[in-house]
This record gives C-alpha cells, structure tokens and sequence, in this order.
C-alpha cells in the first residue's frame, strides 16, 4: 500500500516503533517505512508504505528486502510521504532497532531539502541488552536473534514488520523489567497526558 491510500493511525500514542528499508548504500534512499503505533492499552496499530526513492536499487538491497523499482512504481517521494508522516511523529517517542532509522531518515530529509526535524529516539536493541543481558556473546540483540528466543514472529526486512517487531521487544522488555520505556531509556515524549479517575 502506498500514501495516501491508506489512512495513518490516529489516536494517543505511548509510543511509535518505527523501521525503514532503503534501495542502495546511500541511507537516505528510504524504499519503505513502517511504524507500530503502541497505545496507553499495549495495542498496537500498523502502518506500511513503499517509497520512490528516486534511485537505483542495489541488487543486495533487492534481494534482501524484496523491493525494487516495479514495486515503488507510482508509490510517493520521501518528501510527499513526509509531509503526512511528519505530524503524526513529532513529539512522539521514537523507537528504532539500532541507530540506522534515525540517520536514514534524515539522509533523506537532507536530500529532499527538508528541515532536519528534532525527534526523540530510543533504541530498542539498547532495551533488549537491559532486559536480556544474557543475549550478549549468545546470540546478540539482533531482530533475527530476538525472533527465535522470544518466539516472535515477522518478516524480517519488511519495515512494518519490523516496526512491530521492534515495538512488541520494547512491550516484552517492559514486562520483564516491570518498567516503562520511559523508565527504561530516560527517554520522554514532548506530550505526556495524564488521567485521573
């Protein structure tokens, strides 16, 4: 599916797991993202779109994620999946698996000549090493690692599924921890909401 297709998660967000696939070495040749929108309940709501990165794709990128140029053919650039994407992310906690999606999605903005924006990120490989420390040197804190020891299931190199791969670690390292992310990375969304009943 492609912008603006099909409509983006709308709601209140504890936070926003988020993954992109690219079609070369260049970072900010974003092909895909994908986001899992976590809310207060622990549901989570996902969303997936191809995009024309406007340059050639690697055969090792082809064939790792299978997207080439056939399947972005008509999907949107950065820039005009951005603009939608954009207000639903600022003010939201990020969380990637790695630091890759942070700088890939910034390669872009800069090639777009998009402002840069000022995002909080949080890195679910980082969560993963505080609730599973026995994973160092034993298989590591890799998706594909994370998948067969915690029984979780995705296509790996697809960025929605990833996202949601990455946002149900952040869900598991909570309830191991019994911590939040927040208390887990330090790390706090610009909007927090309080209720009281």
């Amino acid at each position: 599916m492609f912008l603006p297709d099909q409509p983006l998660p709308q709601g209140l967000f504890r936070f926003i797991a988020l993954d992109v696939e690219t079609a070369n070495a260049n970072r900010g040749s974003i092909s895909q993202i994908g986001l899992a929108c976590v809310r207060m309940d622990g549901t989570m709501e996902t969303f997936a779109t191809f995009i024309d990165p406007q340059e050639e794709f690697a055969p090792f990128n082809t064939e790792l994620t299978g997207i080439d140029a056939t399947t972005v053919r008509g999907a949107p650039s950065f820039a005009q999946a951005w603009k939608q994407l954009e207000p639903l992310l600022r003010g939201q906690l990020l969380v990637q698996h790695s630091g890759f999606d942070e700088k890939a999605l910034m390669a872009a903005c800069q090639q777009a000549g998009l402002p840069v924006p000022r995002l909080i990120w949080a890195d679910s490989v980082k969560v993963a090493r505080k609730a599973w420390p026995e994973f160092r040197g034993n298989g590591g804190h890799g998706l594909a690692h994370l998948k067969e020891a915690l029984g979780l299931s995705f296509h790996h190199h697809d960025a929605g599924e990833d996202a949601r791969a990455a946002a149900e670690v952040v869900l598991l390292a909570e309830a191991r921890l019994s911590k939040t992310i927040e208390a887990i990375t330090g790390r706090t969304a610009h909007l927090q909401m309080s209720f009281a009943f």
